[in-house]
């Protein structure tokens, strides 16, 4: 665990920034479109692009967070990191003691039953299901573009390879996804 911490401390995954995609969607948001994000990405950029985190569904968690395996207490982990950075190798949960580990759901562990349960909500009520960067391939994540079509919602995929509900979708798009997302969503809210 204390090479774990020290490889948070130094390596990049904290100093990653939005990107005009991200920033895309918040805008979107804060035009008054009504935007939800499911996102299987654990790197909280989407809040950081402005769109409130109420309105951010992470799948499979965030790195930005730490959460004690024992009493389940989450804080920062810019915070658990400050407190590695002045010395302390392994922290531990301020509330009980307990072993911290990354807010994120690892292999073999199973997705928040109240995340899900949201998103599959909100992917049945949806006029538009936009499935971006993403293969389609792990469940149940993937079958939610399936579920959003089932229910009527106009489905666009914008990924670089083909993915396995390609032929359910209403539009593909193969271009890179920073200048392909900001002018997909500039047409959807102008037609």
């Amino acid at each position: 665990r204390r090479r774990s911490w020290q490889m948070r401390r130094d390596g990049p995954a904290l100093r990653a920034r939005p990107n005009a995609a991200h920033e895309a969607v918040a805008r979107l948001e804060k035009a008054g479109v009504p935007v939800r994000v499911i996102t299987q990405n654990v790197d909280g950029l989407h809040p950081l692009a402005g769109m409130p985190e109420r309105k951010v569904l992470e799948l499979h968690g965030t790195a930005r967070a730490v959460q004690c395996t024992h009493c389940k207490a989450r804080s920062s982990m810019e915070a658990a990191l400050e407190r590695v950075a002045a010395g302390d190798p392994d922290p531990a949960c301020e509330s009980c003691g307990g072993i911290l580990k990354s807010a994120t759901v690892m292999f073999g562990e199973g997705l928040d039953p109240v995340v899900l349960g949201e998103a599959v909500a909100v992917t049945k009520a949806c006029d538009v299901f936009i499935a971006v960067g993403t293969s389609l391939q792990v469940h149940p994540a993937a079958q939610l573009a399936g579920l959003a079509a089932d229910h009527g919602a106009r489905l666009v995929i914008v990924n670089a390879e083909p993915t396995p509900y390609d032929d359910r979708a209403d539009e593909l798009v193969r271009e890179p996804i920073g200048t392909a997302l900001p002018a997909l969503l500039e047409r959807i809210t102008a037609g």
